[in-house]
């Protein structure tokens, strides 16, 4: 058989064998040798990649070296790429959350506990922000327990389903805001940045006066200051007066 081209590889696929391969529903062989592989140790093998290279450096012929095999090899567990990174999500995702040490009833507790360990999650593997973009993508069971153990936490609120729904959003973009500032951030380029506009304030400190006091008074100093913590509980914060309000 000849070998596949990037657009077979790469091109639309039904979503449905998509979903089958994510949930574990494909089926299997009866007949003929017992696979050497699995699509979960490939994929535990191209996050393993991921995590010590970024996610650009992962590519089914990479996947295949790493087990002494061709590319064509893997294609007989996952059709590409794009599966492929579905499959590495389910990978990392599949431990936790785990909030059965929260009390019944402690919704902000539990909240909080919830956000920490996927905080933990985004910090142990950052490609996964690019890999879970903020759009509809076709979803496994280990992320969809991630949803469903957050609307699970703030049912003890009251809110309503849509309402828990914008708040576990508003969480999750927490965490992927401060996982997006931990990705960008370079401390060479941070103290030349610092030193350059530390130099043109001093020149035009006339025309951004709250900025210079801000700056001066250490704006930037994140000494006593988890933003994580701080930004948890703002949004806490609101959600309790929410409640309140309703009550």
């Amino acid at each position: 058989m000849a070998g596949r081209n990037k657009e077979q590889q790469d091109g639309p696929r039904d979503p449905r064998a998509t979903l089958a391969l994510l949930w574990g529903e494909q089926g299997q062989p009866t007949r003929g040798p017992k696979p050497k592989l699995s699509p979960g140790r490939i994929a535990a093998a191209a996050a393993e990649l991921a995590d010590a290279e970024g996610l650009d450096a992962v590519s089914m012929n990479k996947v295949a070296a790493g087990f002494g095999v061709s590319a064509m090899a893997l294609y007989r567990y996952v059709p590409g790429k794009t599966e492929l990174v579905a499959l590495m999500v389910e990978s990392v995702l599949d431990e936790g959350p785990d909030l059965s040490g929260i009390p019944d009833g402690g919704w902000r507790a539990a909240v909080r506990e919830w956000t920490r360990q996927c905080a933990r999650v985004y910090d142990a593997h950052p490609w996964l922000l690019g890999a879970t973009a903020m759009r509809r993508r076709l979803m496994g069971p280990c992320e969809l327990r991630w949803l469903d153990t957050a609307l699970a936490a703030l049912e003890p609120t009251g809110l309503g389903p849509a309402q828990r729904h914008q708040v576990f959003l508003l969480l999750i973009g927490l965490v992927r805001n401060l996982a997006q500032q931990r990705g960008d951030y370079d401390a060479a380029q941070d103290a030349e940045w610092n030193r350059l506009t530390g130099d043109l304030l001093a020149r035009h400190a006339d025309r951004f006066p709250a900025l210079t006091k801000a700056i001066a008074e250490g704006v930037f100093d994140p000494a006593g200051i988890d933003p994580l913590d701080f930004g948890l509980d703002r949004i806490l914060d609101g959600v309790e007066a929410l409640v309140a309000g309703r009550e």
